[in-house]
């Protein structure tokens, strides 16, 4: 037996997956029956097999003997080059929903900033609100009952919002469960904390037909909303899919040695499609032709392939797993986007406001992802069901 076989036996996940051998899914990224319209789950997968080549000759195709590089996960320092993000940029705060209490949370994220030169929170204490790094935040007033597994999530979350923002004040702020009524809870107390200009939400949930009456909980002047399209091909997921929120889907990295695109195509796990309640809002009818009379989504993409994970540092032991790993899925799409909506040059102040300039400019300054499929769901010239219309640059406005 292989170690990337032993690896996978031993992280069995719960249900059966179409991930792949190499690819952990944690217990939250789970979605049972009975959860539509109640629970939300995480969006994140680890990677846990060996070591794979960077560079490729082509879209999906690596090439023979390429070399191994290290550390296991692509860095911030190649994302931000990969996308264009200016080390420099960023700043009021970001704000992360997830559910559940994170109890290593100051700890882990100034290790992983400390490993990759960024700012680290000098309190010792990480619900100080004097805190100008990083600050977690209770939905209500007591803490929440702790989660591994979307500790593993939260950790991914604040580090690479962090990643993509340097300047940026980071909170996580804790839903008292995975239950959507208090996930929503949450993002009601993001959208009232100090310096707030995006919130990222890695969490989804299968549409549900009552999921329009929670669409005015993403609307707030000086806010813009971002969530996690999913990671089953071709399946579409709330809050992604709200009109007032940008959705955000994956794609497949493929960095040369020397840190250069060598090819981005459509993961071929992300979510997306048209939504089966919400109907077209006014920046999509452009184009309409594709989606008839309903929303459709993801809006913009990033890495998001397990594959070509990124390094992550959770020191909550999650079935045996602690430390550094890999980790992709929507969920690391998500808190990227959001950094980069913080860093931009043109950054907007609202989703609807974000939305508008995506459409108006049908993916000028976006990269525009050509190749690859999820599902029945293909990438092409111009807005798709994988990708939306593409991955954000630094001077794409989002």
């Amino acid at each position: 037996m292989t170690i990337a076989c032993a690896l996978a036996l031993l992280f069995t996940p719960l249900a059966q997956t179409d991930h792949g051998i190499d690819v952990y899914t944690p217990p939250s990224s789970i979605e049972h029956p009975g959860d539509r319209g109640i629970r939300a789950h995480t969006n994140h997968l680890v990677y846990v097999g060996p070591k794979r080549p960077r560079i490729f000759d082509g879209p999906g195709r690596p090439l023979t003997n390429a070399p191994i590089l290290p550390p296991d996960g692509y860095t911030p320092e190649e994302i931000r080059d990969a996308y264009e993000v200016s080390p420099i940029g960023g700043g009021g705060a970001i704000a992360v929903v997830d559910a559940f209490h994170y109890p290593t949370s100051l700890n882990d994220f100034n290790v992983f900033s400390q490993t990759f030169n960024l700012l680290q929170e000098p309190s010792t204490n990480p619900t100080a609100s004097s805190n100008k790094v990083f600050q977690v935040v209770y939905q209500s007033s007591s803490q929440p009952a702790s989660n591994a597994s979307w500790a593993q999530e939260a950790a991914l979350d604040i580090e690479w919002a962090h990643s993509m923002s340097r300047y940026a004040k980071i909170y996580l702020v804790e839903a008292n469960s995975a239950n959507l009524s208090d996930l929503f809870a949450a993002v009601q107390k993001a959208e009232t904390l100090p310096g707030v200009r995006e919130i990222s939400m890695s969490f989804g949930a299968s549409e549900f037909s009552g999921e329009r009456s929670f669409d005015s909980t993403f609307v707030k002047s000086g806010i813009t909303f971002f969530a996690a399209a999913g990671d089953t091909a071709a399946v579409t997921q709330y809050p992604a899919l709200s009109p007032n929120v940008v959705g955000v889907g994956g794609t497949t990295l493929s960095l040369t040695s020397s840190g250069r695109v060598a090819s981005e195509i459509a993961w071929n796990d992300t979510g997306g499609g048209l939504s089966s309640f919400e109907p077209i809002p006014s920046y999509q009818t452009v184009i309409a032709g594709i989606l008839g009379h309903f929303r459709g989504g993801p809006d913009v993409a990033l890495n998001a392939d397990p594959n070509t994970g990124c390094a992550v540092y959770d020191s909550t032991p999650l079935q045996g797993m602690s430390g550094w790993l890999v980790v992709g899925g929507t969920s690391l799409a998500c808190p990227c986007v959001a950094g980069i909506a913080n860093t931009s040059d043109r950054r907007f102040s609202s989703s609807a406001l974000e939305l508008t300039h995506i459409y108006q400019g049908l993916g000028k300054n976006f990269r525009d992802i050509l190749f690859g499929s999820a599902g029945n769901n293909r990438a092409k010239a111009g807005w798709d069901f994988c990708t939306g219309v593409g991955c954000p640059l630094r001077n794409a406005g989002v």
